[in-house]
Formats: C-alpha cells, sequence, structure tokens
C-alpha cells in the first residue's frame, strides 16, 4: 500500500485565493474573500475579471465572447440564491464583452456554470474550478463581514492524508482521505467518522467543496467538537449510469466497507476499533449507503448521519432497526437531515425516514436547515451545525 501525506493543499487549487491586497483570485493564501477585486488585476491566465464580488454582496459575471449569440448564467445552486428558475441571460457589448450583474446574494459558495449557445461550460475566467466523477464547474465565493465557519481560520490546523491501497473486492487501486486533528497522538485512541460521498462525488468531495477538514479545525478551535478522525472513502463502486446501479451499490459498498475500508483506518491509525467508536454518515447516495448499509450493520457503527436522504419504503428497507425493541439502546447518534430547498422535492426521502423512525419510536434527530437545497451549501451546514457537534457526545 502506498501513502502519500500532505497537509491538504488541494483546498487552495479549487477554493483559495490571495488574502493581502494583490490580485483577485492569486491563491497567495487560503483567503475568505477571493474574488473581491481589490486592485482591478485579471486572474493569472484569464481574459476578464470574472467573476467580480463586492462588498455588498452583489456579483458581475464577464465573459469576452464577440461571436457568441447567447449566454446565460445557469447552476441549481445559483439560481436558487438568486430566487429564479431559468437561466439568466447576459448582455453584450459592442466590444463583444458579455457582462451580468446580481444579488445581493447571500454569503456562501455556490456552483454555477455559463451556458454559451446552448452548451454548458464551466467560466473560463474563474480559477476556482471544481470537479468531481461529472462534468467541471465553477465556484463564486460571496463573502461576508469575515471567514465563515467552513473557512481557514488561524486556529490550529489538522492534516489531510491520501492514502492509495489496493481493494481485493473491487479489483483496483483506489483512494481514501483522512482527516487527523490538531495535536494527533499515536498514544491515544480516537473515534471515527466515515463520511461519503454522493452520486458523482469523488472521495476528495468532503475536503474540498465540503471544507471538512477548515470546519472540524474550528469546531475543536470553539470547543464544540470531540477530536476525531473523519475517514473520507470513495463509495462509487459500480458505474453511475450502470443500469443496475441500485441492486449492485449496496453490497459492493458493504463489502468494501468491511473487508477494505475500516481495516485499512483501524490499521493505520490509532482508533477506538469498536462499534462505539465508529460513525457512518453521508450525503444524497452516501445517506442512502447509511441508512441501508449503516443502519443494518450495528455490530459496526452506533452513530450516523443520513444527510439529504433516505428511502419512500423506510418501513420495507429499514425493518430489522425498526422492529428492534433495543434499538434505542443500539444507537448513540442518528441525524436526518436536509436543505430547506429541497423539502418538497428529493427531500421527501427524508421525510419518509423520518416519519418511519417517528412512527417506531426510534430516537433520531430531524432538522432542515441552511439556505440551500441538495448541494455543499447544505452539507457544509449539516456538517457544522448538527453532525459533528453531537458525535460522541454524552
Amino acid at each position: 500500500m502506498t501513502t502519500n501525506r500532505v497537509n491538504y493543499l488541494l483546498a487552495a487549487l479549487l477554493l483559495a485565493g490571495s488574502h493581502y491586497t494583490t490580485a483577485q483570485q492569486a491563491h497567495v493564501n487560503l483567503d475568505w474573500n477571493p474574488q473581491k477585486n481589490t486592485q482591478n488585476l485579471i486572474p493569472f491566465g484569464a481574459a476578464v475579471i470574472s467573476p467580480e464580488v463586492r462588498d455588498d454582496q452583489t456579483v458581475t459575471f464577464r465573459l469576452k465572447a464577440p461571436d457568441a449569440k447567447q449566454v446565460m448564467l445557469t447552476g441549481g445552486p445559483m439560481l436558487l440564491a438568486l430566487k429564479v428558475k431559468d437561466p439568466i441571460p447576459f448582455q453584450k457589448g459592442d466590444d463583444g464583452l458579455w457582462t451580468l450583474t446580481v444579488g445581493p446574494v447571500k454569503p456562501d459558495i455556490y456552483v454555477y456554470k455559463f451556458i454559451i449557445d446552448g452548451v454548458q461550460v464551466v467560466d473560463p475566467n474563474n480559477t476556482l474550478t471544481g470537479f468531481n466523477d461529472q462534468p467541471g464547474y465553477s465556484n463564486l465565493v460571496v463573502q461576508g463581514d469575515g471567514p465563515a465557519y467552513y473557512d481557514a481560520k488561524p486556529v490550529p490546523h489538522g492534516a489531510v492524508t491520501r492514502h492509495i491501497y489496493h481493494s481485493d473486492v473491487l479489483n483496483g487501486e483506489r483512494e481514501i482521505y483522512v482527516y487527523t486533528p490538531p495535536d494527533y497522538s499515536p498514544k491515544k485512541k480516537y473515534p471515527v467518522l466515515y463520511l461519503v460521498g454522493g452520486s458523482g462525488e469523488l472521495a476528495s468531495g468532503w475536503a474540498l467543496d465540503g471544507r471538512a477538514n477548515f470546519i472540524a479545525d474550528n469546531l475543536i478551535a470553539e470547543g464544540k467538537m470531540v477530536p476525531m478522525l473523519i475517514a473520507m472513502p470513495n463509495n462509487q463502486v459500480v458505474h453511475r449510469t450502470d443500469p443496475n446501479h441500485t441492486e449492485k451499490t449496496f453490497p459492493l459498498f458493504e463489502e468494501e466497507l468491511k473487508k477494505q475500508i475500516i481495516p485499512f483506518v483501524d490499521k493505520t491509525y490509532s482508533t477506538r476499533a469498536d462499534r462505539k467508536g465508529r460513525a457512518l454518515a453521508g450525503l444524497s447516495m452516501g445517506g442512502r449507503h447509511t441508512q441501508l448499509v449503516g443502519l443494518k450493520n450495528l455490530d459496526l457503527f452506533s452513530s450516523f448521519g443520513v444527510l439529504s436522504a433516505g428511502d419512500l419504503e423506510t418501513e420495507k428497507v429499514s425493518a430489522a432497526l425498526l422492529n428492534d425493541p433495543a434499538a434505542n439502546q443500539k444507537v448513540d447518534y442518528l441525524l436526518v437531515g436536509q436543505g430547506t430547498g429541497e423539502v418538497e422535492t428529493i427531500g421527501k426521502r427524508a421525510v419518509a425516514l423520518h416519519e418511519a423512525l417517528q412512527k417506531h419510536n426510534v430516537k433520531h434527530e430531524y432538522y432542515v436547515g441552511g439556505e440551500g437545497a441538495h448541494d455543499w451549501g447544505t452539507w457544509r451546514h449539516l456538517l457544522y451545525y448538527k453532525l459533528l457537534p453531537n458525535l460522541w457526545r454524552k
């Protein structure tokens, strides 16, 4: 097995900016206002400044495309923040520069794309470009009056290590990222949160888009979180568009978790290697993995976070837990959470899970909050305000 230990600088490549009054998107420091225009300097390799975020939270997007016939702004989180449903058109100037100003927008990080003559593309002038197991996207960072809960602050920082291991289950090389808290010591035993992503996410998603390491650093510094390891494996175990994805993913992920992921973490780190020291949580598809794999393996886990997920047939798929008279003695903490903007759509699955647990008197916390929908704005919020502060609290 090969280990590549890094003090997680990948976040700088996607979601960082300058701290001093230098160029916009200069990637000098891990700053909280990387798209504020301080010196009217164009980002390195770009043609124009885009996006430009002002202190009043208005945002201007620009695109130099003299031959384009139409340019529009799109992206679910972006349109939700602007309270519109349809893509928003740019205006074209005589010099071929397309411009659009929107807002004010509440401080957060938003995913967006441009539609140029019918084709969705990233903003070619925005250096904060995200990626996953799907086409790329651009990130908009709207700053508030100072660093947010998900930003790098001047507090003690943990480390994120990327490990490459061979999986006999999936017959190939795989990756897992592990957060260790500040002052991690092999002389201590740490509980482990296994935190997984959704459809189309990679193992790096929770650290890059989710800012899990910065959130954990800040919570620990605030005295609101038990120091823990956060293991972020890749829970993509079969091609997402495989016609039999649903039938294959749950047994394969369960086997990978039991035979490869947990043994690797317990061997590599100083862990509490018992069910009381393990939690499983995930977003969207990872939340379904948590429900359909985690809740049926109470010999491995005692705490859970089902984020923006659930099952409309919870009475059927989680019957063992729901009908277990000792369920409340076996489950230490169970969070079912989602964003305010998804309750009436995909969020009905979380509602079904909550109602089934409630019907069978299984103790859990049901929470709806944040300004987002089925997006990272919601999942960062749930991680900071609910999941991490409540794990391993007496």
